[in-house]
């Protein structure tokens, strides 16, 4: 089921179109030969989010995504029971002369009635192969979320006291993605393996342009991977991701832009940056960003 080597790992993510570094893959590797979850950080838009569902395609499973923010509670993040519907069953029973209270309860409290939230479907096979299991930005979510998933992650349960314990039958893959707004708890951090996302270089960048934006022609391609590396280098308030760099690509194609110019930069920043601020600034540069970027080395 999973990759044989780091060989092996690096090529089916390329395969799935996803240019990995061969840290990352000995990462993705071992996270899957030794069933441990993978802590991914790094800045927003470098791709932590997109190999989670990469792997999941490489491996052949679903992939199941909890998106955490702030006041995410049990309820959004495991289970919570189907309110309307146990009303529903109660008026139903009491309709045709069911009483006993026990008998009510233990009706309304089976596991026909419980919305199964992405923690709990993640103990669930199908096909008899567990699923690919996202934590997304886990550094939103609040530290008594965390401390919960922290037992979560050590035995592979659920306990709903009104069913019992739910385990896995074979733990999922997890992957956990972090922007690092705050740190994550060591004792998390020790049940994982981890893995720093940085920013890609410009012959990683290129190749990822061309891999995604097909049809992008080769000079645009680099004149934009040399633009976007020039700009991460001012003080920003937010620099742009590789994800905002295959935006901005996708859209200069889509404006049949052939190279870049002053005029196409300043009527697309706003797909490239989403500060004014920002905006302003490389507008300021703009001479000296597009200088360099009409030098943009051969990849």
């Amino acid at each position: 089921m999973f990759p044989a080597s780091v060989e092996a790992t690096q090529k089916a993510l390329e395969a799935h179109h996803y240019i990995a570094d061969r840290g990352l893959a000995v990462a993705v590797y071992l996270a899957l030969k030794l069933g441990r979850p993978l802590l991914l950080e790094g800045e927003p838009g470098v791709g932590k989010t997109e190999i989670v569902k990469v792997l999941a395609q490489v491996l052949h499973t679903r992939l199941i995504r909890l998106q955490c923010y702030e006041g995410l509670d049990i309820s959004s993040a495991v289970y919570e029971w189907d309110y309307a519907r146990q009303m529903m069953q109660i008026r139903l029973m009491e309709a045709s002369g069911v009483r006993e209270q026990d008998k009510v309860r233990h009706e309304v409290f089976s596991p026909a009635f419980l919305l199964k939230r992405p923690l709990l479907q993640a103990l669930e096979m199908v096909e008899g192969k567990p699923p690919v299991l996202l934590i997304d930005e886990l550094d939103r979510a609040d530290e008594e979320f965390e401390a919960f998933l922290l037992e979560f992650l050590s035995d592979w349960q659920i306990t709903v006291p009104e069913v019992g314990t739910l385990r896995a039958e074979q733990p999922p893959v997890v992957v956990i993605t972090s922007n690092r707004t705050r740190e994550i708890h060591d004792a998390l951090k020790r049940r994982c393996m981890y893995y720093w996302i940085d920013y890609p270089s410009f012959e990683k960048e290129y190749r990822i342009v061309r891999e995604k934006v097909p049809g992008l022609p080769e000079k645009l391609a680099q004149q934009i991977v040399a633009f976007v590396q020039a700009l991460r280098q001012q003080d920003l308030y937010k620099a742009p991701g590789v994800a905002e760099t295959l935006d901005w690509a996708a859209s200069l194609l889509a404006l049949d832009a052939v190279a870049l110019a002053p005029g196409v930069i300043e009527d697309s920043l706003g797909v490239l940056l989403k500060y004014q601020d920002d905006v302003v600034r490389a507008k300021h540069q703009m001479q000296d960003l597009l200088a360099r970027a009409q030098l943009a080395p051969q990849p």
